[in-house]
């Protein structure tokens, strides 16, 4: 990318995902206690306490907003690159990535399939069709994860109509993806869950968005919206973000701990913090290497994604389980059989299975296992709105 006053060359030396993480902290009372319960959850399922209910593929519905300045039509990428995102988004999280063969040995047996899939939503929020693409034009040069240029500085202009951008679309039922010209080098940033639901979602450069049309080197595998959809489900930069201290780790038990960000393309084994002699998992997608040098997640950053997904991110789950079609009716029994008792539909099941009806066990699990997530999403919903009656911030 040509050098500009304003557009340096991208890179992720500059995390705007940890930028805006730090800005709400020490902003809202209510993000801190949101963080809190969500890292509370994680730890349950770090340690064992608790396990993933849901079994099977998660989709999560995309809507991508492309913001572009008319003065410069490549900031307008078209459809293909687009298309390009999502599908390096589904090689990525499932393990499917042809690159994946390049994991050392010693970790492969950590490599994970999230069985966490993405695609560009077909229904708008008031139910009409849709190919997930939005395109809004804007008189802006650049976005900034802050704009500290006006007084209050402005989080995230981008993302409202309002300040040049885009207004999301319902952030608890589409993970929005804003497409923009960044400023001070960013390829990207995201909100990590339990953060304003009007600013909750991802943007990335549109030079660093797909691997194809003005994706542009290094940069140019789509690796960048695959780390920042990470930061959206909740997971930390893999050396713990402790400017080399070697002192904190991302919260995950199978990453090594690591002094700080690689950046490039490094040579195996990278040994810092003692971590010899493995070194650094510097091929992990949450660290800072170049797009052709990451290539996997780990068993525990699964784990970690699946407590967010049915956590602070519970409402895609649930919405999915209540999507699914209901099993075809079982065969008759011998009138001598017992039968089983018939599951009556709750709010959260509706529409799951018909009144009395008799489920066949996956289906009966599925209404369960949607009931559950439902009860503790809208505990979650009620702490929330406690926090925020107390006025103590946010």
């Amino acid at each position: 990318m040509t050098e500009t006053p304003h557009f340096p060359p991208p890179s992720r030396d500059l995390c705007g995902a940890m930028h805006i993480h730090r800005h709400l902290l020490n902003e809202s009372t209510t993000y801190r206690a949101q963080r809190a319960r969500i890292e509370n959850r994680a730890l349950q399922y770090r340690t064992g306490r608790r396990s993933p209910v849901h079994r099977g593929v998660v989709t999560i519905p995309v809507v991508v907003h492309v913001v572009h300045n008319p003065t410069n039509p490549e900031q307008n990428i078209d459809d293909r690159q687009i298309h390009s995102q999502i599908d390096v988004l589904n090689l990525d999280y499932r393990a499917a990535n042809p690159d994946v063969s390049q994991v050392p040995e010693v970790w492969r047996p950590l490599v994970a399939d999230t069985q966490i899939e993405f695609r560009l939503a077909t229904q708008d929020p008031l139910g009409n069709p849709t190919d997930g693409i939005i395109r809004v034009e804007t008189g802006r040069e650049f976005f900034p994860a802050v704009d500290d240029s006006v007084s209050p500085p402005v989080r995230d202009p981008v993302k409202a109509s309002a300040t040049g951008g885009a207004d999301p679309w319902p952030t608890d039922q589409y993970l929005n993806m804003w497409v923009c010209q960044l400023g001070d080098g960013l390829l990207g940033y995201a909100q990590f869950p339990g953060g304003p639901p009007q600013t909750d979602g991802v943007v990335i450069l549109n030079s660093a968005f797909g691997n194809t049309g003005t994706a542009a080197f290094p940069f140019d595998g789509g690796r960048t919206a695959t780390h920042e959809i990470g930061h959206w489900l909740d997971l930390f930069h893999i050396w713990g973000d402790d400017d080399g201290a070697c002192s904190n780790d991302d919260r995950v038990s199978d990453t090594p701990n690591q002094a700080d960000a690689n950046r490039g393309v490094p040579a195996f084994p990278h040994i810092t913090c003692d971590n010899g002699p493995n070194g650094d998992m510097f091929m992990n997608y949450m660290d800072y290497v170049d797009d052709r040098a990451m290539f996997m997640f780990t068993v525990g950053q699964k784990e970690r994604m699946d407590a967010c997904l049915e956590g602070a991110r519970a409402a895609f789950l649930v919405a999915q389980m209540r999507r699914a079609p209901a099993a075809p009716a079982p065969a008759a029994q011998p009138a001598a059989a017992a039968q089983p008792a018939a599951v009556q539909p709750t709010a959260a099941t509706a529409g799951m299975v018909k009144p009395g009806a008799r489920p066949d066990g996956e289906v009966e699990r599925m209404l369960h296992d949607t009931e559950r997530l439902t009860t503790e999403l809208l505990g979650e919903i009620r702490d929330m709105l406690g926090v925020v009656a107390r006025g103590t911030g946010g």
